[in-house]
């Protein structure tokens, strides 16, 4: 089971709990990191138990951010820094809880997005008879392929999504930097107008008081 726990700037953040799958224990979560935060999470691991993590960062600065793994007795098993994306795969080397923490502290304003799939344990066997000594039937052996098809399938439709969402952020955000950069030309193409307007009215007013004074 997947707890979370808060970091060194205190229970900053709300998650979006996309997935949780019970058979291999996979969770898929979604959240914010806000600047100068730091979000941990814990998970019993049975020891020898096969567990990957994979993270990414969605949107917010340059897309990167702190990672590290460390086990129950403390040892840091990973650890990344300034990343946008990566996977690690390890073999729990004993029982108990393993924590990983995702840290924008790095950042002084800009929050983040973070996307990640953390999996504990291998998928258990389509039946439950997949590993005996007798070949599968036809029938049997089309399924496991279907299976395995369809996962992948699933695997691809998550990493679509999440580089669409990365894309429509960078996309929004160009957006608005367009916004302001063409409000800053329109000010400064007012102002220069005007202040060309201002100069040539005083061009014509030098030019009738000096025709005044020749007069007089």
């Amino acid at each position: 089971m997947l707890l979370q726990g808060s970091g060194a700037a205190g229970p900053w953040g709300w998650l979006t709990l996309l997935l949780v799958a019970c058979a291999a224990r996979a969770s898929e979560i979604t959240f914010e990191l806000p600047d100068n935060a730091k979000q941990c999470f814990y998970e019993e691991i049975v020891q020898g138990t096969k567990c990957t993590l994979e993270f990414q960062v969605i949107s917010g600065g340059h897309y990167d951010v702190d990672c590290r793994l460390e086990g129950p007795d403390g040892a840091v098993l990973y650890k990344e820094m300034k990343k946008q994306y990566d996977s690690f795969t390890f073999t729990a080397s004993r029982n108990g809880t393993y924590k990983f923490c995702f840290s924008n502290e790095f950042s002084t304003f800009t929050h983040k997005t973070v996307y990640f799939d953390f999996q504990v344990g291998e998928d258990p066997p389509l039946f439950p008879s997949e590993n005996r000594a007798t070949a599968l039937t036809q029938m049997e052996s089309a399924c496991v392929s279907i299976h395995e098809a369809l996962k992948s399938v699933i695997d691809y439709q998550t990493h679509f999504r999440l580089r669409e969402a990365q894309g429509r952020s960078r996309a929004e955000d160009l957006n608005t930097r367009v916004a302001y950069w063409s409000i800053g030309e329109a000010i400064i193409l007012l102002v220069v107008s005007i202040g060309q307007v201002f100069l040539l009215k005083s061009f014509f007013s030098d030019k009738r008081t000096m025709t005044t004074r020749v007069g007089s």
